[in-house]
């Protein structure tokens, strides 16, 4: 269940909360993000004596991904020359928090700057934690923009820019679990462990900002030292990738990320899905439910998820419902029914809540798990397919009316 805050309770209206500006360290390498023997390259070229390695190479792990340091000071148990040589020669900084919002249901929204890579500029993406019962899930950016131009994500209006690092992803998680007290506190011993249970961040779903099967290699890295059981150690379980059908990598991803798997379906047939996910043209829904039903380790333990935005008028009839349940024959599958979320500029209403309901009923009926997504973050832009709202270039005044506008439906419901 969602958490339960005050509306009237001004304490709990979206606010921007204080910056933290990062270490500036130039152009140094980040050691966030390398696997171990990446790791243990860095510390030899630093100088670090090769019988040591394998005990340096736990001791940054564990300093980095269990106490979630950003400092090589706070490095206790290394020695200092060794810290210093660290320090000169790499970075452990976070991304720059420009603006922290916190929506009247609990949502908590960045925006993340990471400093130029070689010659390009700053860039910014933006990260969401959702607070429900018994988890917290943290939505992680692949891309700074997007390219394939779903005509009912507003991410999709915004031109790629690049790739993020593995460094950014992981960044990423480092920074939202630092600013949700989520990593022991300094003053604990060295040795103590961040208990499997009663985590603020327990999941994690690519699916802010980007596609991450268009970033593979960086993305299968993050996922990598993120689920790894010495360190951040969240579960494969727990972590879903979500594309809008690079038909090509599913395969791959399952078989070299082995996370959760969820598609953005969004239609049920070609000609609508090639005008909302234009992807559509390219891998039309044969091939990607094909793929879905080739999926390594898909069962019913470990279902794909379906992600179905409703649209008014346009993908919500009960015709719609009932194609739906006859392509998805044979899979193992869940259907996720997200409420449109609108944003500044775009042409599409969001279903009848009546309607949905009807649509979900059906879907239930036959034997599909078919939850609707409570819209979360909705006043503060951090909702499905809002992601870098264009409401960051408007006025402060136009921001404020519509974020008003936002928080009284939310209150209305």
């Amino acid at each position: 269940m969602p958490v339960s805050l005050d509306l009237t309770s001004p304490a709990n209206r979206p606010r921007p909360l204080a910056t933290v500006s990062p270490v500036d360290d130039g152009e140094k390498p980040s050691l966030i993000g390398l696997d171990r023997e990446a790791l243990a390259e860095a510390l030899r070229a630093v100088g670090v004596p090769e019988k040591q390695l394998r005990m340096r190479v736990a001791q940054l792990w564990h300093w980095l991904y269990v106490r979630g340091v950003a400092d090589f000071g706070q490095m206790a148990n290394v020695a200092g020359d060794l810290r210093n040589a660290l320090a000169d020669a790499y970075s452990i900084a976070r991304p720059e928090v420009v603006e922290e919002q916190v929506s009247v249901d609990g949502t908590r929204k960045w925006l993340f700057r990471f400093p130029a890579k070689g010659a390009g500029r700053p860039v910014e993406i933006e990260t969401v934690y959702i607070p429900e019962e018994g988890r917290g899930t943290l939505c992680v950016s692949s891309q700074v923009g997007c390219t394939l131009t779903c005509t009912f994500c507003h991410t999709g209006t915004q031109r790629l820019v690049r790739n993020l690092t593995p460094d950014e992803i992981v960044g990423q998680v480092l920074l939202a679990r630092e600013r949700l007290g989520d990593f022991p506190d300094a003053a604990t011993p060295a040795g103590a462990i961040v208990p499997s249970d009663g985590r603020l961040v327990s999941n994690v779903v690519m699916m802010g900002m980007g596609e991450p099967l268009y970033n593979f290699d960086n993305v299968r890295q993050a996922l990598a030292v993120a689920t790894d059981g010495e360190g951040l150690s969240l579960s494969r379980r727990r972590v879903t990738l979500s594309t809008s059908g690079v038909v090509p990598m599913i395969a791959k991803a399952g078989e070299e990320m082995g996370v959760m798997l969820a598609i953005s379906l969004h239609a049920v047939r070609d000609e609508l899905r090639d005008e909302l996910v234009p992807i559509n043209k390219k891998y039309p829904l044969k091939e990607l439910l094909d793929a879905c039903r080739a999926y390594p380790g898909a069962s019913n333990a470990r279902r794909i998820t379906f992600e179905y935005v409703m649209l008014k008028g346009v993908n919500d009839s009960m015709a719609d419902a009932k194609e739906l349940v006859r392509i998805l024959k044979g899979i193992p599958a869940k259907i996720n029914l997200i409420p449109f979320n609108p944003w500044p500029g775009t042409v599409y209403e969001c279903s009848d809540w009546d309607q949905i309901e009807r649509f979900a009923d059906y879907v239930n009926q036959a034997g599909y798990a078919s939850p609707i997504r409570t819209p979360r973050g909705r006043d503060i832009f951090a909702a499905c397919g809002q992601l870098k709202s264009e409401s960051e270039r408007m006025k402060k005044s136009d921001r404020v009316k519509l974020e008003t506008a936002r928080i009284s439906e939310l209150a209305a419901h």
